[in-house]
């Protein structure tokens, strides 16, 4: 259950516990209520974190101090509300041990020692071969420009 619900579920649900408890006959014997109270915060106390299972614990000791042992939600002091108290600030202290017990154990640390390894590199220098690739040169070499007159004077017929 998320942190932040923990009190209004825990409250709501100590409502519906007292009200069960008062309509099985909680007003003639106080321990239906204060049992099915201490459900509440033993599982309050489990499932959310301290602070709101103490609110839940105060909001269920004052339901039961206030509708239960008195009647019309009037606090009373006395045996019976200090008894009520001491239920459930029992069950709030087990409820949260028993939530980090459970944790301890979801959470074993496990120790792992790992071996040093050398690992030598070896060089991987790549010696490439020449990839040069000679041209055949496709320029044409001119022929002197006295001879191309001769030819020219030939074929053309150039006085």
């Amino acid at each position: 259950m998320a942190e932040g619900f923990g009190f209004p579920f825990g409250s709501v649900a100590a409502i519906a516990a007292v009200t069960a408890a008062d309509l099985a006959g909680a007003t003639a014997h106080p321990w239906y209520a204060l049992v099915t109270l201490g459900a509440v915060v033993l599982a309050s106390a489990y499932r959310t974190g301290l602070v709101a299972a103490t609110g839940v614990g105060v909001v269920a000791w004052a339901l039961h101090v206030g509708f239960v042992l008195g009647r019309f939600g009037e606090l009373t002091f006395g045996s019976g509300s200090a008894l009520a108290a001491l239920v459930l600030a029992s069950t709030l202290v087990t409820g949260a041990l028993a939530r980090a017990a459970s944790t301890l154990q979801v959470r074993k640390p496990t120790l792992q020692v790992r071996k040093p390894t050398l690992q030598v590199r070896e060089p991987t220098l790549q010696v490439r071969k020449p990839t040069l690739q000679v041209r055949e040169p496709t320029l044409q070499v001119r022929e002197s420009a006295v001879q191309v007159r001769e030819f020219a004077g030939r074929v053309l017929r150039v006085p």
